[in-house]
């Protein structure tokens, strides 16, 4: 039998090298595959009875030694190509290099090892890792299913020498005082909100749904006494009253439910709703006292999330918010606590005037009792350190003094006017915007006074 020609030996090493190259990228897309997709989507394809979905599945509840059977594909057919793929095309191009007349074997193997060389590092760029990488980024899923059924394979075939290779490795990290963690690490809070804006720019989630995820995020760590209506806003009945005098102040305030006091609010009684008034008569034995519900009491640093669970075990709507010396400061309502969530909630009798109202090109009317973090936000002004929550409060401790109408406040970015004063509190005031910060695209709010 005669012998092969050699061109036949230099063909059969070039398709050798370009299988390994495919065969990388085989591994790349696997890899990838893993990783992008989710374990719901792996389930939801079961179900359908999608061709390989079980393989993959299957692949999915041992991720770790998949993506590690993947890193180990791709190590093997990466160092296989190294061996194979430079003599092959050398080999090729070194008779070329002969025929243009190059007699120099040490020119001929330079030129040629650097063309080859410089073919089979793009061809493993492109083919063995970039293409199939990106295809499995942009569809996991239909990867993952073209995927599963030789990984699997792999995976049984090499699973004694991988696990081998994982105990070498964990051998090292720990002889190096690092414990191997896997794969998977959960994404932070501040991760999440990325996504949501990357997922909002692509048209993927709304922009209603991020500020309603945002709220979320921020709510279990709003306090009670960041949303109470503070005392001094309180409208209360005092036990004296009479039926006609209370609906009269129904009335006029458009409240829902009031709290029952003896003479102030330092002597709370109970909680009265308007209903219970409704049938009643006025016979002179009329008595606030008799429908009154318990009052309940809840501390100034309690968690709205905890404070949202109080409502509904207690199935009352209202509650008393005291300080560290049992003195009651405010008042807060499930009203307060889920507008925290959806925002302003408001309804026919609502005459709640808005927090901020534009006034002018770069000023702003916004009321005192407003969130220090919501005139921050939506104003974009820099973030003060300042131990206050209303915006009043935070020109109380800048300027060092009771404020008064016409004072003058320097902040950051911004100048701020005392127009209105209401006891030692700021009502109105007018922000002149000083930086180069806009406003945000938050809209403007309204406030929020109870029920």
């Amino acid at each position: 039998m005669p012998p092969w020609p050699d061109w036949v030996f230099h063909v059969a090493n070039v398709a050798l090298a370009i299988g390994l190259v495919i065969l990388n990228g085989f591994f790349v897309a696997a890899e990838f595959a893993l990783v992008k997709v989710r374990g719901s989507q792996i389930e939801e394809m079961v179900k359908q009875g999608r061709p390989f979905a079980k393989s993959a599945h299957w692949l999915m509840h041992r991720l770790e030694d998949s993506l590690s059977a993947c890193q180990l594909g791709i190590t093997m057919a990466s160092l296989a190509l190294g061996w194979v793929g430079e003599p092959a095309f050398s080999a090729l191009v070194e008779p070329l290099l002969h025929g243009v007349g190059i007699a120099s074997e040490a020119v001929v193997r330079t030129i040629g090892f650097a063309i080859s060389f410089t073919f089979i590092t793009g061809l493993h760029l492109v083919i063995g890792e970039q293409a199939p990488k990106i295809f499995a980024i942009r569809r996991p899923e239909q990867m993952i299913l073209w995927c599963a059924v030789p990984m699997k394979f792999f995976y049984l075939m090499s699973y004694p020498l991988m696990i081998s290779l994982n105990k070498a490795t964990s051998f090292i990290l720990k002889r190096l005082g690092v414990h191997a963690t896997g794969h998977d690490t959960p994404h932070t809070e501040d991760e999440i909100r990325a996504l949501l804006r990357e997922a909002r720019i692509h048209g993927d989630v709304t922009r209603s749904e991020q500020r309603l995820i945002d709220a979320v995020f921020e709510f279990d760590d709003m306090i009670c006494r960041r949303v109470m209506v503070p005392r001094s806003d309180v409208e209360y009945f005092t036990a004296g009253q009479t039926l006609e005098q209370c609906l009269k102040q129904a009335s006029r305030s458009r409240h829902t439910r009031f709290p029952l006091c003896d003479g102030s609010l330092d002597h709370v009684v109970g909680v009265v709703h308007i209903k219970s008034l409704i049938g009643k008569k006025d016979d002179g034995k009329f008595d606030l006292k008799t429908i009154a519900r318990p009052p309940k009491t809840v501390p100034e640093n309690m968690p709205i999330s905890k404070l949202l669970r109080h409502f509904q075990g207690t199935r009352q709507h209202m509650a008393f918010v005291v300080d560290e010396y049992s003195t009651l400061i405010g008042i807060v309502t499930l009203e307060n606590v889920l507008e925290q969530i959806v925002g302003t909630v408001q309804d026919e009798f609502d005459l709640e005037t808005p927090e901020i109202v534009p006034d002018g090109p770069g000023q702003y009317i916004v009321q005192g009792s407003t969130a220090v973090e919501v005139v921050e936000k939506v104003l974009n002004l820099h973030h003060s350190d300042d131990d206050v929550d209303t915006f009043s409060g935070l020109l109380m401790s800048r300027h060092g003094e009771i404020l008064e109408a016409g004072d003058c406040i320097q902040l950051e970015g911004a100048i701020a006017e005392v127009l209105e004063v209401k006891g030692a509190r700021a009502e109105r005031i007018r922000v002149t915007l000083t930086g180069s910060g806009n406003p945000t695209e938050t809209s403007f709010g309204h406030g929020s006074s109870g029920e």
